[in-house]
């Protein structure tokens, strides 16, 4: 018997940047995925220390483990990119 349950997180991704982490935690809550970053803070503290800690941990659900690497897959593919031509409005006024 296994002491897992559906509900336990598991690592998704795992960034040296924890900005870009916190990016991919958006890409996944925006497609309803319950995603969590761990590890962040040491990372923006001492960028240095980052690589000897493992990184920025994304982490997500057991049971939408496979819906969340396919949203990442889409991310790195560059699906989530807006078009070069689109209409972002008028510039600010300074």
């Amino acid at each position: 018997m296994s002491d897992q349950h559906p509900n336990d997180y598991r690592l998704v991704a795992r960034r040296l940047e924890p900005t870009e982490a916190h990016l991919l935690r958006g890409c996944l809550r925006a497609a309803g995925i319950a995603a969590v970053v761990a590890d962040d803070q040491h990372g923006q503290v001492n960028f240095l220390l980052a690589p000897a800690l493992g990184g920025t941990r994304v982490l997500v659900p057991e049971a939408d483990l496979e819906a969340a690497r396919a949203v990442l897959a889409a991310y790195e593919r560059g699906d989530f990119m807006l078009p070069d031509a689109i209409d972002v409005g008028p510039a600010p006024v300074d």
